[in-house]
């Protein structure tokens, strides 16, 4: 993916915005902590993502770091480094196309959150943590839905945070109006398939598969989990 990020290849460009539409909210909260009120933490979030995916713009990141979370916020704060000056008078996306980024949403979300005396760059950890889990399960919804499981999904779905002695098999065999042997055996499926999406996702973030047990740990750690 760091490749991506400098390769003329359009499919590579694709790939580098995908993600970028993915793990945006984290950065614009951290241009947010770094005291950019909202318009402005808007404007630079959209302008850092035009330059982003420009060719040639990050030849001067340290593009040895292997994870593309670090890469990115190596990037941004190479990014914010340069336009400080210019922060105030930046227009949105200069005329230009740009990620379509739900800014709005962000801000409020970004009001909701409580109160936390940790680093930017820790915070900046934890929400990658939460936004890479929440793309993992928002895949799973959609692979039970297609499939026409999406009740079983949300009866289930509790299960994956290894909480499920709190919601006995028996109660959910009947809510299902099914069996425990075949609850316990969905529940099994959905955990291996979360396993298997979730390093699905972090495939995509690292330059070598070799380092998804590491990442997990880290994100899971950044979570306090």
């Amino acid at each position: 993916m760091l490749a991506a990020a400098g390769s003329e290849d359009s499919r590579g460009r694709q790939a580098l915005a995908r993600l970028c539409q993915v793990y945006w909210y984290p950065l614009y909260a951290f241009v947010r902590r770094h005291g950019h009120g909202p318009h402005d933490a808007q404007d630079l979030t959209q302008e850092f993502f035009v330059r982003l995916l420009e060719k040639d713009y990050l030849g001067d990141v340290d593009r040895s770091k292997g994870k593309f979370r670090s890469f990115l916020l190596a990037a941004l704060k190479h990014f914010l480094s340069k336009e400080r000056a210019r922060a105030k008078t930046l227009k949105r996306g200069g005329g230009r196309t740009l990620l379509p980024l739900d800014t709005l949403s962000a801000e409020d979300r970004y009001r909701r959150e409580p109160e936390d005396n940790a680093t930017a760059e820790k915070l900046f950890e934890r929400r990658w943590a939460l936004t890479l889990l929440d793309r993992v399960l928002t895949r799973l919804s959609e692979e039970y839905e297609t499939t026409g499981k999406r009740a079983m999904f949300e009866q289930l779905q509790g299960c994956l945070t290894g909480d499920s002695d709190l919601l006995p098999y028996a109660e959910l065999a009947a809510r299902l109006g099914t069996t425990e042997g075949a609850v316990k055996v969905a529940v099994h499926r959905l955990r291996r398939r979360y396993r298997g999406v979730l390093r699905e996702e972090i495939a995509q973030t690292v330059a070598d598969p070799a380092e998804i047990d590491d990442e997990i740990h880290q994100l899971f750690s950044a979570l306090g989990k």
